[in-house]
């Protein structure tokens, strides 16, 4: 699966909206899911994702991976370890020019993201990033919107 050409790691830190997922098992029911990064002095990615399970006022969960850029020239492809030593597979495979929306998929095509800096986008958009991911070849029909209420 191609990621995008490059990507400038200053302004893709900060946070993200999950607007839509394959959830992993840890995402399932998640309300409110924002993932933060935020790049470290050794080149690596302190990430911080937060949500409330199974309803906006559902128990806060806070999860601390940790990402490693594996390709250094475009710095679209990275390793995400959640628990020692294994390094989950973590691709950049849509950013648009502005920074504003995202897509993060899987070779496997078992788990994609797509996120946005505001908890909300138009219908227009999210059809054109389900576009993408379609065209990525996931099955969309496992896809779910993350409700989002701030």
């Amino acid at each position: 699966m191609e990621t995008v050409d490059y990507v400038d790691l200053d302004r893709f830190m900060g946070d993200w909206y999950v607007i839509a997922n394959i959830p992993t098992f840890l995402e399932k029911g998640a309300h409110n899911a924002v993932e933060t990064y935020e790049l470290d002095d050794d080149g690596t990615i302190a990430t911080t994702f937060t949500f409330r399970d199974g309803a906006f006022d559902g128990k806060q969960k806070e999860y601390n991976p940790r990402g490693f850029i594996r390709d250094t020239e475009s710095n679209a492809l990275w390793g995400m370890r959640f628990i020692w030593p294994i390094k989950a597979d973590y691709r950049i495979v849509y950013l648009d020019e502005e920074y504003s929306q995202t897509i993060i998929g899987r070779q496997k095509r078992d788990f994609v993201w797509i996120m946005a800096r505001e908890p909300e986008i138009s219908e227009a958009d999210y059809a054109m990033l389900l576009g993408v991911v379609e065209s990525l070849g996931y099955d969309t029909s496992k896809v779910e919107r993350v409700p989002q209420k701030w």
